[in-house]
């Protein structure tokens, strides 16, 4: 349908011709977007979390490698200990050291890691959806923000040109009374009106500002940076969507192929599913392998070198006919050396292989406990998808029936706004020749005033209640 008026002419300009690249006080729906996208901080937290998401992806990826550990040791041990060197007791102060590295892996876990790591990458897919939906529900965000900013501008208009009428008024009867024609008592009544219209336009004024704080607030946005709406002129109607060619069903259908937020149920689901078959492998033996090599020294280990050296020693004393001999024992001696520290390392090498079966017998319940945590969790998962399934029906019907709604009242409120000026029109005609009092002349125009805010009201409404429902069809906002 064709909508006509000076406010939404102004505001259909914006929707068509709105750029982002104005001037450096003028915000365009555009530039509010582009800018909320950036520094909203609800956002920033949806990023973050889908970066959470590929970091968990990435660490179930890289537990299928296996697991290398290396370590050294050193240290002094007193009294009587074992030689690491020759596994011989010894009583010394001794040094040792050494050097060990270990390799652990999976051969078989009944595609635990596997199950899990497709968990992630749904999970990764839910992320990259509620990422999207994140936005998408930004651009409505700042649509009716943008929109709420609109209407309190025309309504500090409608206010502004109100008090224009009523000061004209005032002073026009002023001159009547002191010319005699008319009681004084106008003047008071008149007088009255303009107070109850400049405090009327106060509060437009100061919803106005509320508005822009709420924009604010939502970009991210310093409140001391200036804020004005950028309007472009001479935009008369635009075609909007004609809710007597809109079945909420075929809405309802289409968002379900295109809504980003019941995808990432979708992917949910397929991820709980993923972790119950991950939760049922740990159930079963695994199959590992590892292996480990390691060296180590010690002060106590020493290695002979260079030709036997003779040597005779005197073991005791013998008496032979009353005369005393020695008793002499021959051998040979040979020098010895700390054994150095590389060659320590070379000769005390060793290596290691095995394989190891785990046979899960009883666990305190742990792993049954987790298998139906993890069915629990497939359940609620369902559950979670039907009850959105639902929520997003109810949502896009409740949705036609405000634009509907919505329609009908902006139609009724433009029909009031024309009778009442046509009223206005003859009570002021009637009053200026004296056959209306100013009470029921105050009355028409107070009448007049209301009829314009909610024709306004009722106008802004509409175009986000329609625009609501095209974003349900169509997963944007197109202002």
């Amino acid at each position: 349908m064709k909508i006509k008026s000076l406010a939404i002419a102004s505001l259909l300009a914006f929707l068509l011709f709105a750029n982002p690249v104005a001037a450096q006080d003028n915000w365009s729906y555009q530039r509010c977007l582009d800018y909320a996208l950036t520094h909203n901080l609800t956002l920033q937290q949806s990023v973050l979390q889908k970066r959470l998401q590929e970091l968990t992806l990435k660490q179930n990826r890289m537990s299928q490698l296996p697991t290398i550990g290396a370590g050294a040791n050193a240290g002094y041990r007193f009294g009587r200990s074992i030689d690491p060197t020759t596994n011989t007791f010894v009583t010394q102060t001794l040094f040792n050291a050494g050097l060990n590295m270990n390799l652990d892996a999976d051969l078989f876990g009944w595609f635990t890691k596997q199950n899990t790591i497709k968990a992630s990458k749904y999970q990764v897919y839910a992320a990259n959806f509620q990422l999207e939906k994140a936005r998408n529900d930004m651009g409505v965000n700042v649509a009716n923000a943008f929109l709420q900013i609109l209407l309190a501008n025309e309504q500090v208009k409608i206010s502004k040109s109100q008090v224009d009428l009523s000061i004209a008024q005032l002073d026009n009867t002023k001159k009547l009374v002191a010319a005699g024609s008319v009681p004084e008592s106008n003047q008071a009544d008149l007088e009255a009106q303009l107070a109850r219209d400049s405090s009327a336009l106060v509060t437009a004024e100061n919803n106005s500002i509320i508005r822009v704080l709420t924009m604010k607030a939502l970009l991210n946005l310093d409140f001391a940076v200036p804020f004005n709406t950028e309007l472009p002129e001479n935009v008369e109607s635009v075609s909007l969507l004609n809710l007597a060619e809109t079945d909420p069903e075929m809405v309802f259908s289409a968002a379900l192929a295109n809504q980003p937020g019941y995808k990432a149920d979708e992917a949910m689901v397929k991820a709980a599913n993923r972790n119950l078959a991950a939760a049922k492998g740990a159930l079963y033996p695994s199959l590992s392998i590892g292996g480990g090599a390691g060296t180590n020294y010690a002060n106590s280990n020493y290695q002979q070198f260079g030709p036997p050296i003779p040597y005779v020693d005197t073991t005791g004393f013998v008496t032979v006919n009353g005369s005393t001999y020695p008793a002499l024992k021959a051998g040979a001696f040979r020098q010895s050396k700390l054994t150095p520290f590389g060659e320590q390392f070379s000769n005390n090498f060793g290596q290691n292989i095995g394989v190891t079966l785990s046979i899960p017998i009883l666990n305190a319940w742990q792993l049954r406990g987790n298998v139906e945590r993890a069915k629990i969790d497939m359940q609620d998962k369902l559950l979670t998808l039907d009850i959105n399934r639902q929520k997003l029906r109810q949502d896009i019907y409740t949705a036609h029936a405000d634009a509907v709604g919505a329609l009908q009242k902006y139609q009724a409120a433009v029909t009031t706004e024309r009778a009442s000026q046509k009223a206005y029109d003859f009570a002021t005609k009637r009053f200026n020749v004296g056959l209306m009092n100013t009470v029921e002349y105050v009355t028409t125009q107070t009448n007049l005033f209301r009829a314009q805010i909610d024709r306004v009201s009722a106008l802004y409404d509409y175009i986000f209640k329609i625009k609501l429902l095209e974003f349900y069809r169509d997963q944007r906002i197109t202002l």
